[in-house]
């Protein structure tokens, strides 16, 4: 029974980390970056955009695909980089706990 509760408390403190480590992910923002810089994109590290800049010269009719492109590529690298620190930032709370392999937990 003892280690039953000692799990059991360890369990409580890591909900309590989590909710912590989800506030801190809501402000945390990652920036995507693309066309060598023309476009970057600004999202939460739980991936909701919270800016986008075009730089003028791709303001053109003729480049509306190119910045449509430019636009999704910088999203995707904004979400990869969000992705790897909720990762890390969850490989750091849960560091000892007693998790089988392939567990995922609610994030």
């Amino acid at each position: 029974m003892k280690d039953v509760m000692g799990m059991m408390k360890q369990v409580q403190a890591m909900q309590a980390k989590m909710q912590d480590l989800q506030a801190e992910l809501e402000r945390t923002e990652v920036e995507g970056v693309a066309g060598g810089g023309l476009v970057k994109v600004r999202l939460t590290a739980k991936g909701e955009m919270k800016g986008i800049s075009v730089d003028d010269s791709l303001l053109k009719p003729e480049e509306k695909e190119i910045v449509e492109d430019l636009i999704l590529a910088a999203h995707n690298d904004a979400r990869a980089k969000g992705d790897r620190l909720m990762q890390e930032k969850m490989g750091a709370l849960t560091a000892g706990l007693p998790i089988p392999p392939g567990m995922k937990l609610p994030f």
